[in-house]
């Protein structure tokens, strides 16, 4: 009898590695591409086709990047916001690996105890230049340590004594603390949207450049994230603590046997996340003028995404995912409309996680490594 021959795996192995590589080049320059060509669309055509706006009081066609300019400073400024949130899922998943789903009801915490501060301290529309300088870093400070030990009060009582629990324990723990902070805010302002003193004159110009306008309320968002994100940045990379930080997130055990508190350092990374989410909901109340009850939980849902998009546990990833997030958020609002957004910022997360599922810089877990 002949001997039968093997049929070869030579071809579908390499077909197969050649697939592989075609997607990992499309999941890393495929993104990139994507994310370039959102702008330069609508820059071209701005400039090709133009769009409509006035010029010396009568209606017309300007054929300029003026808008898109302006698409972009707005977004950046409001993608910061999102970035500051952001931050917060990201630590806090990386160190423990747990979806703070309250996380984004303590940014709204932060928005109230703000409006709540300055106004019992007496700041308005009537206050002086200096009034604001002195008054509204202290109401930033406070908003920081009130978010700060309220996320660390949430962590000490509803996540620690699950910390050994099947992981759905603490994720639904997770969602009845953000449903009792929805309430709290519920009681504390009501139902309804609250309007706010502009302390800030938020629509005065700063400065004009080349026709795009830059606002009080994106300096002041700009201002406020980069500081604290540089910061956070030399605490984690420099200090023991943040030493102490990344080594909990790559083993606890590890961690623990080395000398490392870990009860503690969990503790400091809760206390990071929340004084972030606090410093965002005061910048928020001041760029938006208004505040929800509910405002925590659309915040938390495009702060997560921003996480997932720019890849969960990497503090530049989470950065990144907020300001693109942010920039396409204010495009479309401005050019699409409103309600379609959630479907490109959606869209979008689909699309990185079917062609780059560590995010766009890559996942910090222990898991990725």
């Amino acid at each position: 009898m002949e001997a039968r021959s093997l049929p070869s795996r030579t071809a579908p192995s390499v077909a197969r590695k050649v697939l592989l590589e075609i997607r990992r080049a499309a999941g890393r320059w495929g993104l990139v591409a994507l994310l370039v060509a959102f702008p330069l669309y609508f820059a071209a055509h701005d400039v090709f086709v133009g769009y409509a706006g006035y010029a010396h009081g009568h209606a017309t066609t300007i054929h300029d990047l003026t808008y898109i300019g302006t698409n972009l400073v707005q977004g950046i400024s409001n993608g910061a916001i999102w970035a500051l949130i952001a931050i917060g899922y990201t630590l806090v998943y990386g160190i423990i690996e747990l979806i703070n789903f309250a996380h984004g009801d303590v940014f709204m915490i932060g928005s109230f105890t703000g409006v709540s501060f300055w106004t019992a301290i007496g700041l308005g529309l009537g206050t002086s230049t200096l009034g604001l300088v002195v008054g509204l870093p202290l109401a930033l400070l406070v908003c920081m340590l009130v978010c700060g030990a309220l996320n660390v009060l949430i962590e000490r009582v509803g996540y620690r004594p699950l910390r050994g629990a099947p992981r759905l324990a603490p994720l639904i723990t997770a969602v009845g603390f953000s449903f009792i902070l929805q309430n709290v805010g519920l009681l504390w302002r009501g139902g309804s949207t609250v309007g706010v003193s502009d302390l800030i004159r938020e629509n005065k110009t700063v400065v004009q450049i080349s026709g795009v306008v830059i606002h009080r309320a994106d300096v002041l968002s700009v201002a406020v994230t980069i500081p604290l994100v540089i910061l956070l940045g030399w605490f984690v990379s420099r200090t023991r603590q943040g030493r102490a930080m990344r080594a909990t997130a790559q083993d606890p055990e590890a961690a623990r046997l080395m000398g490392i508190n870990v009860d503690w350092t969990i503790s400091l990374t809760f206390l990071i996340g929340g004084a972030l989410a606090g410093a965002a909901g005061l910048v928020y109340a001041l760029y938006e003028t208004t505040i929800w009850y509910l405002q925590g939980f659309e915040a938390g849902l495009i702060a997560f995404t921003a996480a997932v998009m720019g890849g969960i546990g990497n503090l530049r990833g989470a950065v990144l995912g907020g300001l693109i997030i942010g920039c396409i958020q204010q495009t479309i609002d401005a050019r699409v409309g409103p309600q379609w957004t959630p479907f490109f910022v959606f869209g979008l997360l689909i699309i990185v996680l079917v062609l780059r599922p560590q995010g766009l810089l890559g996942e910090e877990t222990r898991e990725a490594g």
